[in-house]
C-alpha cells in the first residue's frame, strides 16, 4: 500500500503544477496517468493481500521503487518550474527597473531643456522687446515704424511658444499641484483651442502620488487626448481619473472612427510608448478599437 500513496502524492504534485505551466493538456495527460497508476496499484494490492506469496513480495516492493522514483521526479519537476518562475520574475523585474530608468532620464533631459529655455532663451526675448519698445517711433518713417510693430509681434509670439514649450517639457502645474489639477489645466487649454467635448471625473482631490506615477500618468493622458485630436476625427473624450483601494484607475474612451490596434499606423501613434510607461510602473494596460467604433482604454498603477 506504500506504493500507492507514493502514487497519490506523485499525482497531486503534478496536478499542482498544471497552472504554471503552458502547456495544460500535456500536464494533465500525465496526472491522469499517475492517478491511473495509482487506482491500478491500488486494486493490485488488495487482490495481493488476499493470495501473497514470493512473487507478489517482490512485485510490490519494485512497485514501491517505481513509485518513489516517480515522486521524486515530480518533486524535482516543480522545482524546476519555481526556478523558472523565479527567472521569469527577475527578467520582468529588471525589464521594468530598465524602463523606469530610461523615463527617469528623458524627465531629466525634459527638465533641463525647459529650465534652459526659461532661464536662458526667455530672459533674451523679453530684453528684445524692451529693447524695441524703447525706440523713439517719433524719429522713424511709417514704413520702420510699421516694421518695429511687426518684429515686436513677432517676439511676443516667440515668448509665449518659448513659455508653452517650456511648460509642455516640464508643465509647473503637476509639479507644484499634482496630478488632478494637470489634468485638469491640460483638458481645459485643450478645449479652448479645439472644438470637442472632454468629460473630466476624478476622486483625486490634492493628494499627491509618488512623482514617476504623476508624470507617468499626465503623459499617458496627453498622449491619448493628442491622439484623438489627429487621428480620430471625434467629437467626444471621457476621461475617468480615480483612486481605488492600492491602485490608480484611468480609463479613457472617445467616439472617433478607431483603428485596428494590431496595425504599424496604430503604433506609430504613441501606443508602444504608453505600453512601455505602464509596465515601467507594473501596471495593466487593456486597450479596445474597431473601425467606426472609437478607441477605450484602461489602466491600473499601484500605490
Amino acid at each position: 500500500m506504500l506504493s500507492v500513496v507514493l502514487q497519490f502524492a506523485a499525482f497531486a504534485v503534478t496536478i499542482s503544477l498544471i497552472p504554471k505551466t503552458r502547456f495544460k493538456i500535456a500536464w494533465i495527460s500525465i496526472s491522469a496517468g499517475f492517478l491511473l497508476m495509482a487506482l491500478r496499484r491500488f486494486f493490485e494490492g488488495w487482490y495481493q493481500l488476499d493470495t501473497m506469496n514470493t512473487f507478489g513480495m517482490v512485485s510490490s516492493w519494485v512497485a514501491v521503487v517505481i513509485s518513489v522514483a516517480m515522486l521524486i521526479a515530480s518533486l524535482y519537476i516543480r522545482r524546476i518550474f519555481q526556478v523558472l518562475n523565479r527567472i521569469q520574475q527577475l527578467h520582468r523585474d529588471n525589464e521594468a527597473r530598465l524602463l523606469t530608468a530610461v523615463i527617469t532620464t528623458e524627465e531629466k533631459e525634459r527638465k533641463y531643456f525647459a529650465r534652459e529655455i526659461h532661464d536662458g532663451l526667455g530672459p533674451l526675448l523679453s530684453a528684445a522687446r524692451m529693447t524695441l519698445s524703447a525706440l523713439n517711433r517719433a524719429s522713424l518713417s511709417e514704413q520702420n515704424a510699421e516694421l518695429i510693430g511687426k518684429v515686436e509681434s513677432l517676439v511676443d509670439n516667440a515668448i509665449t511658444s518659448s513659455k508653452e514649450i517650456a511648460n509642455h517639457l516640464t508643465p509647473h502645474v503637476l509639479e507644484h499641484y499634482g496630478l488632478r489639477k494637470a489634468v485638469e489645466t491640460y483638458v481645459k487649454n485643450t478645449v479652448s483651442r479645439k472644438n470637442i467635448r472632454i468629460e473630466l471625473n476624478t476622486n483625486l482631490e490634492k493628494r499627491r502620488y509618488p512623482n514617476p506615477i504623476e508624470v507617468i500618468l499626465y503623459r499617458i493622458c496627453c498622449e491619448l487626448i493628442s491622439n484623438t485630436l489627429k487621428y480620430a476625427d471625434a467629437g467626444r473624450i471621457s476621461i475617468l481619473l480615480t483612486e481605488r483601494p492600492g491602485f490608480l484607475s484611468l480609463q479613457y474612451d472617445d467616439d472617433g472612427k478607431g483603428c485596428h490596434l494590431e496595425t504599424s499606423d496604430a503604433q506609430g501613434m504613441g501606443l508602444t510608448n504608453i505600453r512601455s510607461r505602464v509596465k515601467s510602473l507594473n501596471g495593466s494596460l487593456e486597450m479596445h478599437s474597431d473601425l467606426n467604433r472609437g478607441f477605450y482604454a484602461h489602466i491600473q498603477i499601484p500605490i
